[in-house]
Protein backbone atom coordinates (compact mmCIF):
# COMPACT_ATOMS: atom_id res chain seq x y z
CA UNK A 1 0.00 0.00 0.00
CA UNK A 2 1.49 3.51 -0.80
CA UNK A 3 2.25 5.86 1.78
CA UNK A 4 -0.77 8.28 0.70
CA UNK A 5 -3.72 5.27 0.86
CA UNK A 6 -2.35 4.57 4.03
CA UNK A 7 -2.56 7.76 5.36
CA UNK A 8 -6.41 7.99 3.71
CA UNK A 9 -6.85 4.83 5.07
CA UNK A 10 -5.98 5.68 8.78
CA UNK A 11 -7.91 8.63 8.69
CA UNK A 12 -10.88 6.34 7.76
CA UNK A 13 -10.26 3.93 9.82
CA UNK A 14 -9.66 6.70 12.88
CA UNK A 15 -12.97 8.69 11.85
CA UNK A 16 -14.96 5.26 11.92
CA UNK A 17 -13.30 4.14 15.63
CA UNK A 18 -14.84 7.57 16.79
CA UNK A 19 -17.95 7.55 15.86
CA UNK A 20 -18.54 3.82 17.38
CA UNK A 21 -16.85 5.36 20.15
CA UNK A 22 -19.70 7.43 20.52
CA UNK A 23 -22.54 5.96 19.51
CA UNK A 24 -21.18 2.34 21.54
CA UNK A 25 -21.41 5.35 24.69
CA UNK A 26 -24.97 7.03 23.38
CA UNK A 27 -26.03 3.24 23.69
CA UNK A 28 -24.45 2.44 27.42
CA UNK A 29 -25.82 6.13 28.41
CA UNK A 30 -29.68 5.21 27.61
CA UNK A 31 -28.90 3.02 30.63
CA UNK A 32 -27.62 5.32 32.76
CA UNK A 33 -28.26 8.29 32.58
CA UNK A 34 -28.41 9.92 28.57
CA UNK A 35 -26.50 12.94 30.59
CA UNK A 36 -23.13 10.73 30.77
CA UNK A 37 -22.86 10.20 27.12
CA UNK A 38 -19.50 11.33 26.14
CA UNK A 39 -20.09 13.80 24.05
CA UNK A 40 -22.97 15.24 26.12
CA UNK A 41 -20.80 15.11 28.95
CA UNK A 42 -17.54 16.65 27.59
CA UNK A 43 -19.73 19.33 26.12
CA UNK A 44 -21.16 20.08 29.35
CA UNK A 45 -18.20 20.23 31.38
CA UNK A 46 -16.52 22.71 29.07
CA UNK A 47 -19.12 24.88 29.75
CA UNK A 48 -19.06 24.48 33.73
CA UNK A 49 -14.92 24.69 33.04
CA UNK A 50 -14.73 27.46 30.74
CA UNK A 51 -13.21 30.54 32.39
CA UNK A 52 -15.62 33.90 31.92
CA UNK A 53 -14.01 35.25 29.23
CA UNK A 54 -14.56 32.06 26.65
CA UNK A 55 -17.76 31.91 27.54
CA UNK A 56 -18.44 35.72 27.20
CA UNK A 57 -17.14 35.33 24.27
CA UNK A 58 -19.32 32.40 22.53
CA UNK A 59 -22.27 34.65 23.57
CA UNK A 60 -21.02 37.80 22.15
CA UNK A 61 -19.91 36.36 18.79
CA UNK A 62 -22.60 33.48 18.18
CA UNK A 63 -25.56 35.22 20.42
CA UNK A 64 -28.15 32.44 21.28
CA UNK A 65 -26.54 29.87 19.12
CA UNK A 66 -23.71 29.34 21.44
CA UNK A 67 -24.63 25.97 22.56
CA UNK A 68 -24.73 25.10 18.58
CA UNK A 69 -21.53 26.14 18.24
CA UNK A 70 -20.38 24.43 20.99
CA UNK A 71 -21.56 20.69 19.20
CA UNK A 72 -20.44 22.06 16.06
CA UNK A 73 -16.59 22.61 17.77
CA UNK A 74 -16.78 20.04 19.46
CA UNK A 75 -17.61 17.44 17.19
CA UNK A 76 -15.14 18.93 15.07
CA UNK A 77 -12.55 18.64 17.37
CA UNK A 78 -13.60 15.01 17.97
CA UNK A 79 -12.71 14.37 14.25
CA UNK A 80 -9.57 15.98 13.91
CA UNK A 81 -8.56 13.67 16.95
CA UNK A 82 -9.68 10.79 15.39
CA UNK A 83 -8.18 11.35 11.78
CA UNK A 84 -4.52 11.87 13.85
CA UNK A 85 -5.30 8.84 16.03
CA UNK A 86 -5.76 6.73 12.78
CA UNK A 87 -3.18 8.17 10.56
CA UNK A 88 -0.56 8.13 13.71
CA UNK A 89 -1.83 4.45 14.55
CA UNK A 90 1.30 2.38 14.54
CA UNK A 91 2.05 -1.53 14.92
CA UNK A 92 4.89 -1.07 16.93
CA UNK A 93 3.96 2.25 18.25
CA UNK A 94 0.67 2.49 18.75
CA UNK A 95 0.13 6.25 19.45
CA UNK A 96 -3.45 6.53 17.61
CA UNK A 97 -4.39 3.67 20.81
CA UNK A 98 -2.42 6.27 23.11
CA UNK A 99 -4.85 9.34 21.90
CA UNK A 100 -8.04 7.09 22.37
CA UNK A 101 -7.19 6.29 25.62
CA UNK A 102 -6.07 10.20 26.56
CA UNK A 103 -9.26 10.87 24.96
CA UNK A 104 -11.27 8.11 27.15
CA UNK A 105 -9.67 9.85 30.17
CA UNK A 106 -10.86 13.11 29.27
CA UNK A 107 -14.90 11.59 29.19
CA UNK A 108 -14.57 10.47 32.15
CA UNK A 109 -13.39 13.58 33.92
CA UNK A 110 -16.20 15.22 32.30
CA UNK A 111 -18.65 12.30 32.80
CA UNK A 112 -17.97 12.17 36.98
CA UNK A 113 -18.06 15.73 37.25
CA UNK A 114 -21.88 16.03 36.36
CA UNK A 115 -24.06 17.67 38.56
CA UNK A 116 -25.39 14.04 40.10
CA UNK A 117 -22.98 11.55 38.50
CA UNK A 118 -21.96 8.14 40.30
CA UNK A 119 -19.29 6.32 39.44
CA UNK A 120 -21.38 4.22 36.97
CA UNK A 121 -21.31 7.46 34.75
CA UNK A 122 -17.77 6.76 33.98
CA UNK A 123 -18.82 3.49 31.86
CA UNK A 124 -20.12 5.17 28.73
CA UNK A 125 -17.29 6.54 27.63
CA UNK A 126 -14.75 2.75 28.92
CA UNK A 127 -16.75 1.11 27.07
CA UNK A 128 -17.05 3.33 23.69
CA UNK A 129 -13.15 4.03 24.67
CA UNK A 130 -12.92 0.15 24.27
CA UNK A 131 -14.96 -0.57 21.49
CA UNK A 132 -13.36 2.27 19.16
CA UNK A 133 -9.57 1.25 19.91
CA UNK A 134 -10.91 -2.28 19.39
CA UNK A 135 -12.24 -1.22 15.62
CA UNK A 136 -9.09 1.39 15.04
CA UNK A 137 -6.43 -1.59 15.07
CA UNK A 138 -8.72 -3.83 12.96
CA UNK A 139 -8.75 -1.05 10.58
CA UNK A 140 -5.34 0.51 10.89
CA UNK A 141 -2.97 -2.12 12.40
CA UNK A 142 -3.81 -5.24 11.70
CA UNK A 143 -1.50 -6.70 8.58
CA UNK A 144 -2.88 -8.32 5.29
CA UNK A 145 0.03 -10.76 5.42
CA UNK A 146 3.51 -10.83 6.37
CA UNK A 147 5.03 -9.32 3.17
CA UNK A 148 2.52 -6.72 2.74
CA UNK A 149 3.80 -5.16 6.28
CA UNK A 150 6.82 -5.85 5.46
CA UNK A 151 6.90 -3.54 2.43
CA UNK A 152 6.08 -0.53 4.28
CA UNK A 153 6.44 1.20 7.86
CA UNK A 154 2.59 1.76 7.41
CA UNK A 155 0.29 -1.88 8.12
CA UNK A 156 -1.65 -2.22 5.28
CA UNK A 157 -4.42 -3.56 7.29
CA UNK A 158 -7.37 -5.91 6.01
CA UNK A 159 -8.39 -6.37 2.77
CA UNK A 160 -10.41 -3.46 1.09
CA UNK A 161 -13.57 -5.44 1.78
CA UNK A 162 -12.96 -6.23 5.37
CA UNK A 163 -11.88 -2.44 5.45
CA UNK A 164 -15.33 -1.17 4.43
CA UNK A 165 -17.32 -3.81 6.64
CA UNK A 166 -15.54 -3.40 9.67
CA UNK A 167 -15.98 0.62 8.80
CA UNK A 168 -19.51 0.09 7.29
CA UNK A 169 -20.21 -1.81 10.93
CA UNK A 170 -19.24 0.91 12.97
CA UNK A 171 -21.05 3.85 10.65
CA UNK A 172 -24.47 1.71 11.89
CA UNK A 173 -23.74 1.17 15.22
CA UNK A 174 -23.20 5.32 15.36
CA UNK A 175 -26.29 5.35 13.51
CA UNK A 176 -28.25 3.11 15.76
CA UNK A 177 -27.11 5.45 18.25
CA UNK A 178 -29.06 8.00 16.28
CA UNK A 179 -32.37 5.55 17.34
CA UNK A 180 -31.50 5.14 20.34
CA UNK A 181 -31.59 8.91 21.24
CA UNK A 182 -34.81 8.73 19.48
CA UNK A 183 -35.86 6.39 22.28
CA UNK A 184 -34.71 8.54 25.25
CA UNK A 185 -36.17 11.63 23.37
CA UNK A 186 -39.38 9.85 23.27
CA UNK A 187 -38.96 9.58 27.24
CA UNK A 188 -38.86 13.25 27.27
CA UNK A 189 -42.30 12.84 25.72
CA UNK A 190 -43.64 11.72 29.41
CA UNK A 191 -42.59 15.26 30.49
CA UNK A 192 -43.91 16.60 27.32
CA UNK A 193 -47.21 15.28 27.73
CA UNK A 194 -47.12 16.39 31.42
CA UNK A 195 -46.58 20.00 30.64
CA UNK A 196 -49.54 19.78 27.97
CA UNK A 197 -52.20 18.05 30.20
CA UNK A 198 -51.34 20.81 32.94
CA UNK A 199 -53.45 22.54 34.39
CA UNK A 200 -52.67 26.61 35.38
CA UNK A 201 -53.69 27.76 39.00
CA UNK A 202 -55.91 30.43 38.86
CA UNK A 203 -54.11 33.78 40.40
CA UNK A 204 -55.73 35.41 43.21
CA UNK A 205 -53.68 38.35 42.39
CA UNK A 206 -53.96 38.91 38.87
CA UNK A 207 -52.07 41.41 37.13
CA UNK A 208 -53.68 45.19 35.35
CA UNK A 209 -54.46 44.44 32.52
CA UNK A 210 -52.08 45.84 29.51
CA UNK A 211 -53.11 48.67 28.18
CA UNK A 212 -53.10 49.55 24.05
CA UNK A 213 -51.08 52.79 24.92
CA UNK A 214 -48.21 50.50 25.99
CA UNK A 215 -47.25 49.64 22.53
CA UNK A 216 -45.41 51.86 19.99
CA UNK A 217 -45.01 52.04 16.56
CA UNK A 218 -41.82 50.51 15.67
CA UNK A 219 -40.60 49.34 19.17
CA UNK A 220 -40.57 46.26 20.22
CA UNK A 221 -43.82 44.51 20.94
CA UNK A 222 -44.25 44.98 25.03
CA UNK A 223 -44.86 41.60 25.80
CA UNK A 224 -42.42 39.35 24.59
CA UNK A 225 -43.65 35.84 22.86
CA UNK A 226 -42.43 32.48 24.54
CA UNK A 227 -40.91 31.49 20.86
CA UNK A 228 -38.80 34.98 20.77
CA UNK A 229 -37.92 35.12 24.69
CA UNK A 230 -34.48 35.22 24.91
CA UNK A 231 -32.44 32.05 26.34
CA UNK A 232 -28.78 32.48 27.95
CA UNK A 233 -28.10 29.50 30.19
CA UNK A 234 -25.48 26.92 30.81
CA UNK A 235 -27.71 23.44 30.02
CA UNK A 236 -26.67 22.20 26.70
CA UNK A 237 -29.52 19.52 27.31
CA UNK A 238 -32.86 21.07 28.69
CA UNK A 239 -34.28 18.99 31.70
CA UNK A 240 -37.39 17.30 31.41
CA UNK A 241 -39.02 17.45 34.72
CA UNK A 242 -42.23 16.10 35.16
CA UNK A 243 -44.30 17.77 38.04
CA UNK A 244 -44.79 14.20 39.45
CA UNK A 245 -40.61 14.79 39.84
CA UNK A 246 -40.16 17.90 41.03
CA UNK A 247 -39.75 18.68 44.24
CA UNK A 248 -37.87 21.93 45.77
CA UNK A 249 -35.90 21.33 49.76
CA UNK A 250 -35.36 24.64 51.37
CA UNK A 251 -32.74 24.29 53.96
CA UNK A 252 -29.45 26.06 55.55
CA UNK A 253 -29.97 28.70 57.60
CA UNK A 254 -33.64 28.12 58.24
CA UNK A 255 -35.74 27.59 61.25
CA UNK A 256 -37.59 24.67 59.82
CA UNK A 257 -36.33 22.81 56.82
CA UNK A 258 -38.95 22.10 54.05
CA UNK A 259 -39.51 20.13 50.67
CA UNK A 260 -41.86 21.47 48.49
CA UNK A 261 -43.87 18.97 46.04
CA UNK A 262 -45.80 20.35 43.05
CA UNK A 263 -49.44 19.65 44.54
CA UNK A 264 -47.78 21.60 47.83
CA UNK A 265 -46.97 24.76 45.53
CA UNK A 266 -50.32 24.79 43.35
CA UNK A 267 -52.24 24.87 45.85
CA UNK A 268 -51.12 28.06 47.80
CA UNK A 269 -52.22 31.58 46.03
CA UNK A 270 -50.73 32.45 43.36
CA UNK A 271 -50.12 35.97 41.71
CA UNK A 272 -49.68 36.88 38.27
CA UNK A 273 -47.58 39.79 37.04
CA UNK A 274 -45.86 41.03 34.23
CA UNK A 275 -42.10 41.49 34.80
CA UNK A 276 -39.02 42.21 32.41
CA UNK A 277 -36.16 40.02 32.81
CA UNK A 278 -32.16 41.05 30.96
CA UNK A 279 -29.17 39.19 30.94
CA UNK A 280 -26.31 40.55 32.53
CA UNK A 281 -24.23 39.71 28.66
CA UNK A 282 -26.78 42.01 27.05
CA UNK A 283 -24.19 44.45 25.00
CA UNK A 284 -25.35 48.66 25.01
CA UNK A 285 -28.30 48.08 22.66
CA UNK A 286 -28.76 44.20 22.49
CA UNK A 287 -31.41 42.18 22.65
CA UNK A 288 -30.90 39.83 25.61
CA UNK A 289 -34.16 40.87 27.10
CA UNK A 290 -37.56 40.10 27.50
CA UNK A 291 -41.03 41.35 28.88
CA UNK A 292 -43.63 38.21 30.26
CA UNK A 293 -46.61 37.66 32.16
CA UNK A 294 -46.03 35.06 34.88
CA UNK A 295 -47.61 33.20 37.65
CA UNK A 296 -46.18 31.74 40.63
CA UNK A 297 -45.68 32.05 44.01
CA UNK A 298 -44.10 34.80 46.32
CA UNK A 299 -40.71 33.88 47.28
CA UNK A 300 -40.66 35.90 50.55
CA UNK A 301 -43.98 34.13 51.88
CA UNK A 302 -41.65 30.74 51.52
CA UNK A 303 -38.82 32.23 53.01
CA UNK A 304 -40.95 33.58 55.86
CA UNK A 305 -42.62 30.25 56.37
CA UNK A 306 -39.06 28.07 57.15
CA UNK A 307 -37.67 30.93 58.94
CA UNK A 308 -34.54 32.68 57.74
CA UNK A 309 -32.03 33.17 60.33
CA UNK A 310 -31.06 36.72 60.93
CA UNK A 311 -27.52 36.69 59.62
CA UNK A 312 -28.67 35.08 56.54
CA UNK A 313 -28.28 37.26 53.82
CA UNK A 314 -28.22 34.52 50.71
CA UNK A 315 -30.25 32.24 49.10
CA UNK A 316 -27.82 30.30 47.10
CA UNK A 317 -30.29 28.17 44.49
CA UNK A 318 -29.34 25.37 42.41
CA UNK A 319 -31.20 23.92 39.14
CA UNK A 320 -31.60 20.13 38.28
CA UNK A 321 -28.50 20.74 35.77
CA UNK A 322 -26.46 21.99 38.78
CA UNK A 323 -26.17 25.80 37.85
CA UNK A 324 -26.39 27.73 41.33
CA UNK A 325 -27.43 31.50 41.38
CA UNK A 326 -26.75 34.07 44.55
CA UNK A 327 -29.90 35.69 45.47
CA UNK A 328 -29.45 38.57 48.11
CA UNK A 329 -32.55 37.87 50.75
CA UNK A 330 -32.96 41.42 50.85
CA UNK A 331 -34.33 41.50 47.47
CA UNK A 332 -36.51 38.78 48.03
CA UNK A 333 -38.31 39.91 51.30
CA UNK A 334 -38.53 43.96 50.10
CA UNK A 335 -41.95 43.84 48.33
CA UNK A 336 -40.89 43.39 45.21
CA UNK A 337 -42.68 40.34 43.10
CA UNK A 338 -40.12 38.19 43.50
CA UNK A 339 -41.41 34.57 42.49
CA UNK A 340 -41.56 30.63 41.97
CA UNK A 341 -42.98 31.05 38.49
CA UNK A 342 -45.37 27.89 36.72
CA UNK A 343 -46.61 29.96 33.49
CA UNK A 344 -44.69 32.55 31.50
CA UNK A 345 -48.26 34.28 29.15
CA UNK A 346 -50.65 32.28 29.76
CA UNK A 347 -49.36 28.75 29.69
CA UNK A 348 -46.51 26.35 30.95
CA UNK A 349 -43.33 27.72 31.13
CA UNK A 350 -41.50 26.18 28.15
CA UNK A 351 -38.91 23.50 28.71
CA UNK A 352 -36.18 25.84 28.08
CA UNK A 353 -37.34 28.51 30.13
CA UNK A 354 -37.41 26.48 33.43
CA UNK A 355 -40.76 24.19 33.54
CA UNK A 356 -41.69 23.18 35.57
CA UNK A 357 -40.99 25.93 38.20
CA UNK A 358 -38.28 28.77 37.96
CA UNK A 359 -37.24 31.86 39.70
CA UNK A 360 -38.29 35.37 38.30
CA UNK A 361 -37.08 38.44 40.49
CA UNK A 362 -37.14 41.92 39.26
CA UNK A 363 -34.66 44.32 39.62
CA UNK A 364 -31.82 41.80 39.17
CA UNK A 365 -29.53 40.51 36.11
CA UNK A 366 -30.79 36.71 36.04
CA UNK A 367 -27.32 35.24 36.83
CA UNK A 368 -28.11 35.83 40.52
CA UNK A 369 -31.71 35.58 40.62
CA UNK A 370 -33.36 33.39 37.57
CA UNK A 371 -32.38 30.33 38.26
CA UNK A 372 -34.40 27.87 35.88
CA UNK A 373 -35.38 24.12 36.67
CA UNK A 374 -35.24 24.80 40.16
CA UNK A 375 -34.77 22.45 42.56
CA UNK A 376 -32.93 23.28 45.45
CA UNK A 377 -32.75 26.70 47.58
CA UNK A 378 -30.08 26.76 50.26
CA UNK A 379 -29.96 29.61 53.22
CA UNK A 380 -26.73 30.72 53.30
CA UNK A 381 -24.04 33.74 53.31
CA UNK A 382 -21.88 35.52 50.75
CA UNK A 383 -19.12 35.01 52.68
CA UNK A 384 -19.58 31.73 53.16
CA UNK A 385 -21.06 30.19 49.75
CA UNK A 386 -20.25 31.53 45.73
CA UNK A 387 -22.35 30.59 42.99
CA UNK A 388 -21.73 29.17 39.59
CA UNK A 389 -21.04 32.99 37.78
CA UNK A 390 -19.56 34.42 41.29
CA UNK A 391 -16.95 32.23 41.25
CA UNK A 392 -15.91 32.89 37.64
CA UNK A 393 -15.43 36.86 38.69
CA UNK A 394 -19.06 38.08 38.04
CA UNK A 395 -20.99 40.47 40.67
CA UNK A 396 -22.61 39.06 43.67
CA UNK A 397 -25.33 41.58 44.10
CA UNK A 398 -26.09 42.70 40.53
CA UNK A 399 -29.27 44.84 40.24
CA UNK A 400 -30.09 45.47 36.47
CA UNK A 401 -28.75 48.95 34.76
CA UNK A 402 -30.65 51.46 33.39
CA UNK A 403 -30.54 50.56 29.40
CA UNK A 404 -32.15 51.84 26.42
CA UNK A 405 -31.95 51.36 22.96
CA UNK A 406 -32.78 52.62 19.39
CA UNK A 407 -35.13 50.14 17.45
CA UNK A 408 -36.73 51.97 14.57
CA UNK A 409 -35.66 53.29 11.77
CA UNK A 410 -33.33 50.35 10.44
CA UNK A 411 -29.98 51.17 9.70
CA UNK A 412 -29.85 48.72 7.20
CA UNK A 413 -31.26 50.96 4.21
CA UNK A 414 -31.44 54.74 3.91
CA UNK A 415 -34.46 56.84 5.20
CA UNK A 416 -36.38 59.38 3.55
CA UNK A 417 -36.30 62.96 4.08
CA UNK A 418 -38.78 64.70 6.29
CA UNK A 419 -40.28 63.41 9.47
CA UNK A 420 -39.19 60.14 11.00
CA UNK A 421 -40.33 58.58 13.72
CA UNK A 422 -37.33 57.10 15.93
CA UNK A 423 -38.78 54.52 18.08
CA UNK A 424 -37.60 52.18 21.03
CA UNK A 425 -37.43 50.97 24.74
CA UNK A 426 -36.10 51.31 27.78
CA UNK A 427 -35.65 50.02 31.01
CA UNK A 428 -34.47 50.14 34.78
CA UNK A 429 -36.39 47.65 36.02
CA UNK A 430 -37.74 48.03 40.01
CA UNK A 431 -37.00 51.92 39.60
CA UNK A 432 -38.88 52.68 36.52
CA UNK A 433 -38.17 55.10 33.78
CA UNK A 434 -38.63 58.93 33.86
CA UNK A 435 -37.54 59.91 30.41
CA UNK A 436 -36.00 59.16 27.78
CA UNK A 437 -34.03 61.77 25.22
CA UNK A 438 -32.37 61.55 21.60
CA UNK A 439 -30.04 63.95 19.65
CA UNK A 440 -28.54 63.76 16.61
CA UNK A 441 -25.13 64.38 15.56
CA UNK A 442 -24.01 65.26 19.13
CA UNK A 443 -26.53 68.24 19.11
CA UNK A 444 -29.23 69.06 22.36
CA UNK A 445 -30.55 66.35 23.98
CA UNK A 446 -34.57 65.92 22.44
CA UNK A 447 -37.27 64.64 24.90
CA UNK A 448 -38.82 61.92 23.77
CA UNK A 449 -42.45 60.86 24.15
CA UNK A 450 -42.97 58.17 26.41
CA UNK A 451 -45.50 55.10 26.77
CA UNK A 452 -47.47 54.47 29.71
CA UNK A 453 -45.42 52.83 32.16
CA UNK A 454 -47.44 49.18 32.85
CA UNK A 455 -45.19 49.44 36.29
CA UNK A 456 -41.60 50.20 37.40
CA UNK A 457 -40.64 46.22 37.04
CA UNK A 458 -41.75 46.16 33.18
CA UNK A 459 -39.59 48.08 30.40
CA UNK A 460 -41.09 51.37 28.68
CA UNK A 461 -41.51 52.36 24.92
CA UNK A 462 -40.76 55.63 23.75
CA UNK A 463 -40.73 57.78 20.29
CA UNK A 464 -39.38 60.86 18.68
CA UNK A 465 -40.69 62.74 15.55
CA UNK A 466 -36.84 63.81 14.05
CA UNK A 467 -37.37 66.21 10.69
CA UNK A 468 -34.47 64.42 8.70
CA UNK A 469 -32.38 66.01 6.67
CA UNK A 470 -30.44 64.58 3.62
CA UNK A 471 -27.26 63.23 4.67
CA UNK A 472 -25.45 60.70 7.30
CA UNK A 473 -26.45 61.26 10.83
CA UNK A 474 -25.70 59.71 14.13
CA UNK A 475 -28.76 59.23 16.71
CA UNK A 476 -28.23 58.59 20.34
CA UNK A 477 -30.41 57.68 23.28
CA UNK A 478 -30.46 57.74 26.83
CA UNK A 479 -32.60 56.83 30.01
CA UNK A 480 -33.03 58.68 33.51
CA UNK A 481 -34.67 56.08 35.69
CA UNK A 482 -36.80 57.51 38.27
CA UNK A 483 -34.26 58.15 41.32
CA UNK A 484 -33.11 60.72 38.70
CA UNK A 485 -29.54 58.68 37.89
CA UNK A 486 -29.54 59.11 34.27
CA UNK A 487 -27.26 56.43 31.87
CA UNK A 488 -23.89 57.19 31.85
CA UNK A 489 -22.46 57.91 28.17
CA UNK A 490 -18.96 55.74 29.43
CA UNK A 491 -19.23 52.53 27.27
CA UNK A 492 -18.38 49.84 29.96
CA UNK A 493 -18.22 45.59 29.17
CA UNK A 494 -21.15 43.71 30.41
CA UNK A 495 -18.95 41.38 32.43
CA UNK A 496 -18.72 41.67 35.18
CA UNK A 497 -22.24 43.45 36.30
CA UNK A 498 -23.41 44.59 33.39
CA UNK A 499 -22.89 47.17 29.92
CA UNK A 500 -23.50 50.28 30.56
CA UNK A 501 -23.28 53.86 27.62
CA UNK A 502 -25.45 55.04 25.20
CA UNK A 503 -27.31 53.08 22.34
CA UNK A 504 -26.30 55.01 19.14
CA UNK A 505 -27.30 54.68 15.34
CA UNK A 506 -26.19 55.68 12.20
CA UNK A 507 -28.89 56.59 9.59
CA UNK A 508 -28.30 57.19 5.56
CA UNK A 509 -31.20 59.93 4.90
CA UNK A 510 -31.56 60.80 1.12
Amino acid sequence: MTRPAAVIRGAIGGLAAAALTLGVGELVAAAIDPDSAPFLAVASTTVDRSPAWAREFAIDTFGTNDKTALFVGTGVLIALAAVVAGVFERRRWPWGTAIFVVLGAVGVYAALARPGASAVWALPTIVGVAAGIIVLRLLVRAPRSASAAAETDTPAGPSRRAFFAIAGGAVVVAAAAVAVGRTVASRAQEAVANRGSLRLPTPTSPAPPIPDGVNVDGATTFVTDNAEFYRIDTALSVPRLTTDEWQLRIHGMVDRELTLTWDDLVERDMIERVVTLSCVSNEVGGNLAGNATWIGFPIASLLDEVGVAPDSDMLLSTSSDGFTAGTPVEVLTDGRDAMLAVAMNGEPLPFEHGYPVRQVVPGLYGFVSATKWVVDWELTRFDRAQAYWTQRGWGEQAPIKTASRIESPSASGPVAAGPVTVAGTAWAQHRGIERVEVRVDEGPWQLATLAPQYSIDTWRQWSWVWDAAPGTHMLQVRATDLSGATQPEERVDPIPDGATGWHSRTLRVQ
